[in-house]
């Protein structure tokens, strides 16, 4: 396998994963478990992604007697980040604008979130660290 950049999780290897960011590590049970109510699907199934999810480098596992206990080597937010970034380049041609756009078509924002856009926006618009800025 050549060395660089693990590939992007799958969107259900992306619902295991937040199970493991989530959790900081977990069993092929205790995924499973969590997963139940949300998604049918079966044990033996969550083993398998798992066992692909490592040899594609996106998590490692260690034995604990009988029972491997995997954790994720992506970080979370380096993960979103990525993926956004390949959301926004393919989809949107890096227009950011059309992205938000496109985000608040969905669904209308609650007042929290639209206060925490307003932040971003607010501390985008700010001159980024430099020499001879006031703090």
């Amino acid at each position: 396998m050549t060395a660089g950049p693990p590939p992007e999780p799958t969107a259900r290897e992306l619902v295991i994963l937040k199970v493991l960011w989530d959790h900081g590590e977990a069993s092929v049970r205790q995924v499973h478990e969590t997963l139940r109510d949300e998604l049918p699907i079966v044990q033996n199934t969550i083993q398998a992604f798992l066992r692909t999810m490592e040899a594609k480098g996106l998590v490692e596992h260690r034995t604990e007697g009988r029972t491997f206990v995997y954790r994720p080597l992506l970080k979370r937010d380096h993960t979103s980040n990525r993926l956004l970034s390949g959301l926004l380049d393919r989809v949107f041609d890096g227009a950011m604008d059309q992205l938000v756009e496109s985000a608040l078509s969905l669904r209308k924002p609650t007042a929290a979130e639209l206060d925490r856009l307003r932040a971003l926006i607010d501390g985008a618009d700010r001159p980024r660290g430099g020499q001879g800025e006031d703090r």
